[in-house]
């Protein structure tokens, strides 16, 4: 079982950056999938979900109209487009299976001027 994300780095306040999970070893397209983050010196939190078809999601407060939560069940992959990023959105983001609870290993995301 393997959960890769990618696409982090550092970008500027109001920039963008879109994650994604590759996912495989496991059914994808039979679970549901979430991204959570983790900032220096706070607990993990929940910033998205998504069905196993894709058909419905669900955001934090913090992240909502800039955040968006996708899947490709045919690419195995779930992404996280990330707009307007603030510096509070700082962290290490990992994504998540429901059902089984198989974790990434995480990528970081950097807001600063």
């Amino acid at each position: 079982v393997q959960l890769v994300e990618s696409g982090g780095g550092l970008v500027q306040p109001g920039g963008s950056l879109r994650l994604s999970c590759v996912c495989s070893g496991f059914n994808f397209r039979g679970y549901g999938m979430r991204w959570y983050r983790q900032a220096p010196g706070k607990e993990r939190e929940l910033v998205a979900i998504i069905n196993s078809a894709g058909s419905s999601t669900n955001y934090e407060d913090s992240v909502k109209g800039r955040f968006t939560i996708s899947r490709d069940n045919a690419k195995n992959t779930m992404y996280l487009q990330m707009n307007s990023l603030k510096p509070e959105d700082t962290a290490m983001y990992y994504c998540y299976t429901d059902g089984p609870g198989y974790w990434g290993q995480g990528t970081q995301v950097t807001v600063s001027s």
